[in-house]
């Protein structure tokens, strides 16, 4: 070996520290977010099989980096595509107050590019930190955390919790993902969190799809991803439990599968037929335990991943095919609390003594008394309100919030280029309830009821017109239909149907009323027979009058109408 020079061994201790990451330094300190970038851009200057690319901004001001690792050196998503390579996509940093996947992915990402150990049959995506305006808004804000020293903040530079926009997406965050999704259209994806709520023994926990709302062409394959998964873990000395989402007051009442619906980052990746992961370390285990847990977890989902690449693609591309003519998708899931299955759970044992704050009962656990026992682990989902699709859905075009959402997310968008008279169903909201208190900016709306009713209606050159039969046939139902869970209407998009454009002065519409009732006899019937049914409006004059001014000429077609109309048949 030739002797090095004084410099030479300066500029050689100086680049071996610039490939060890701030935890390495320091195991209780997470990197900052200049760290993270500077980090990735020394790998993409020292090797040619990854790219540190930019894809769109962020509501920090700051742009949203991908790091890609490919092993034949090609970093154009269209081309990877025409080489039919499935995408593995990891997201850190939703939450920056959850740093561990920030500091094992930057560790990982050198190990793999160093060991020359990168996959073979998949490309590796990787967001190094997504929600960049809370990791600047650095400190503490965890409580119940056991370190690092400092970190960033859950909200974003908006206050906004990203890991509930994929459907509302006010943040420019997720608009900026949801294109690094479709453009990139993993088949696999990981996210990467920290758990809060009980004390148990496991340093990780994990939420995976829930297996009944993914298309059959990928439940087995996420049945057995998922198995690997724990096996693998547990070689690793980091034996798994599902996230410990309990049914009662305490874990050995038994665990229910976390039902990530699309509002977040896992259940947005299901309505595209992506497989997803949410990995929970336990808060209130030492900090180097949770990043070196999430350090595991991930090499061996990248692993996974790469090793049945051709298959994962080929099922997704499958039921993307499939999506195009189903007919039948579900809206809403309901727990089957008949199916369950028994499964070892070590915790530890917990009760209630007197706060010394309160003087109230709290809860506690007592680490020194660990168990293990069999609980049961409800896992199994029925599905709740299931609707036909129609052949097309109407959109008009004052709704072009809409159609920007839908074409973000990889649905074809047509528009009528003449003025058309269509036969479509329409929605009126029967009934809804609606949050008492915002959330994340939005008072949602729920229990949705609908009146079907068919109308001819006008609509114009511009209008748009969403044909289903394509694949991203479960995004469009489930972000258009009223009644789903996260749909565009319970987030609030159409609240300007629910309220009334026009009125009437009751000392006049009076003599109209009953000009309107005398020419009208089975609406006086109907009226006679409401006020004997229904005592309240009985009882009120002006309700009288409101019942009458609603089923007369006068009173708007709109008001509770759902805009989009349903195309159920081509002429």
């Amino acid at each position: 070996m030739k002797q090095l020079t004084l410099f030479a061994l300066l500029a050689y201790g100086s680049y071996v520290m610039a490939q060890r990451t701030t935890f390495e330094q320091d195991s209780n300190t997470t990197a900052s977010y200049s760290e993270t970038i500077a980090f990735y851009q020394e790998l993409d200057r020292q090797y040619a099989t990854c790219s540190l690319l930019t894809c769109g901004y962020t509501d920090s001001g700051n742009p949203l980096h991908l790091f890609v690792i490919s092993a034949d050196r090609q970093f154009d998503p269209e081309a990877l595509h025409h080489k039919k390579k499935p995408v593995i996509l990891i997201n850190n940093g939703i939450h920056p107050g959850e740093p561990e996947g920030i500091d094992a992915s930057m560790m990982l990402m050198r190990d793999l590019l160093s060991k020359n150990n990168i996959p073979e049959n998949a490309v590796l995506c990787v967001i190094p930190v997504y929600n960049i305006g809370g990791m600047l808004n650095r400190g503490t804000s965890r409580a119940n955390q056991n370190g690092p020293e400092a970190y960033g903040f859950r909200g974003n530079a908006r206050n906004l919790d990203l890991n509930r926009d994929f459907i509302k997406t006010d943040s420019r965050n997720a608009r900026a993902f949801q294109e690094i999704f479709q453009t990139w259209q993993p088949d696999v994806f990981m996210d990467t969190h920290t758990s809060n709520g009980a004390d148990y023994q496991y340093v990780m926990t994990l939420i995976d799809t829930q297996v009944d709302k993914l298309h059959p062409e990928l439940q087995d394959a996420a049945t057995s991803f998922t198995a690997e998964l724990y096996a693998r873990m547990a070689k690793s000395g980091y034996e798994m439990v599902p996230y410990v989402n309990f049914k009662g007051h305490s874990p050995e009442s038994g665990l229910i599968s976390f039902f990530e619906t699309p509002r977040y980052s896992t259940g947005y990746a299901a309505l595209h037929h992506t497989l997803g992961y949410m990995p929970e370390t336990h808060m209130w285990k030492p900090y180097p335990q949770r990043v070196r847990s999430t350090y595991a977890l991930l090499r061996h989902f990248i692993a996974v991943a790469d090793e049945r690449a051709i298959d994962l693609y080929w099922r997704r591309q499958a039921a993307l095919a499939q999506s195009k003519t189903q007919l039948r998708f579900v809206l809403t899931w309901k727990l089957d609390t008949t199916q369950y299955e028994y499964i070892t759970f070590k915790g530890y044992e917990s009760g209630e003594k007197p706060s010394t704050v309160s003087g109230f009962p709290r809860q506690y656990y007592d680490r020194s008394k660990p168990f293990s026992k069999q609980i049961p682990y409800y896992n199994r989902y029925t599905p709740g309100v299931v609707i036909e699709k129609p052949y097309a859905y109407i959109i008009p075009q004052a709704w072009h919030n809409v159609v920007d959402l839908l074409r973000l997310n990889g649905v074809d968008v047509n528009i009528l280029d003449r003025d058309t008279l269509l036969t479509l169903q329409l929605y009126y909201i029967e009934d809804y309830q609606t949050a008492s208190t915002p959330y994340e900016g939005h008072y949602v709306h729920t229990h949705v009821t609908l009146r079907p009713e068919i109308q001819q209606i006008q609509c114009y050159r511009g209008d748009y017109i969403v044909i289903t039969d394509q694949p991203a046939n479960r995004y469009i139902v489930e972000v258009l239909e009223p009644q789903a869970t996260d749909s565009y209407f319970n987030w609030n998009f159409f609240d300007s149907i629910l309220s009334r454009k026009e009125y009437y002065s009751a000392y006049i519409f009076e003599d109209e009323a009953v000009k309107i009732l005398n020419e009208n006899r089975e609406l006086q019937i109907a009226f006679k027979q409401a006020k004997e049914k229904n005592e309240q409006l009985r009882n009120s004059g002006r309700a009288q009058l409101d019942w009458v001014y609603k089923r007369s000429v006068y009173y708007e077609k709109t008001h509770l109408r759902y805009p989009i109309g349903r195309l159920l048949q081509v002429r």
